[in-house]
């Protein structure tokens, strides 16, 4: 029988940084262990000793908790180049969000929230209306700055963006990540066009 965790503190309506901390570490204990599939919130609780009912109040869902981890580990792993073209700015930020994907725990399991959203409208929700518009915000970044250059018009921003989505997402849904690798920098040359 496993010990039980210390129960943290409230600290009122106010997060407590201890206890979000504590939350965060089990979340990606768990999605090591179990990944998303066997990902709840009530394990999560159990591991941080903290009351479901504070996080749902900070997440309302495993999809949202999951969007959290994800988004804070990806912005650590992955920083934004400005090479002066969109090419290179694409071919390094897309061969680090490949390795994100391939070797971060929560890159690894990212899938699971994608599957989840087939079946689950809270979860498409979560994936449409909070994941997409923050792990979008560097990429586009990179789109804008290619168009201020005049690289392409203006009005292309959104298309060209969601081309690049879809290309990532094929490869990571398929699990193509390392055999595909090499034909990237001849690939992205193809979006930058």
């Amino acid at each position: 029988m496993e010990p039980k965790t210390k129960r943290r503190a409230s600290i009122g309506a106010r997060r407590s940084p201890e206890t979000e901390a504590a939350v965060k570490a089990a979340a990606r204990e768990l999605l090591a262990e179990k990944g998303y599939a066997g990902f709840s919130i009530e394990e999560v609780a159990r591991r941080a000793g903290a009351g479901k009912p504070t996080i749902y109040r900070w997440w309302p869902s495993k999809a949202d908790l999951f969007i959290a981890i994800y988004g804070a580990d990806k912005d650590a792993a992955i920083p934004v180049p400005d090479t002066g073209s969109l090419r290179d700015d694409l071919l390094l930020y897309t061969k680090d969000l490949w390795r994100f994907w391939r070797e971060d725990t929560a890159g690894r399991v990212f899938r699971g929230l994608i599957a989840e959203a087939q079946t689950s409208e809270g979860a498409l929700a979560a994936l449409r209306f909070k994941f997409m518009p923050e792990r979008l915000a560097s990429p586009r970044k990179m789109f804008l700055r290619a168009a201020e250059r005049s690289e392409f018009p203006a009005d292309e921003i959104d298309d060209r963006l969601e081309l690049w989505v879809g290309f990532n997402w094929l490869h990571v849904l398929t699990d193509r990540l390392s055999e595909d690798e090499p034909s990237l920098p001849h690939k992205i040359a193809l979006l930058c066009r």
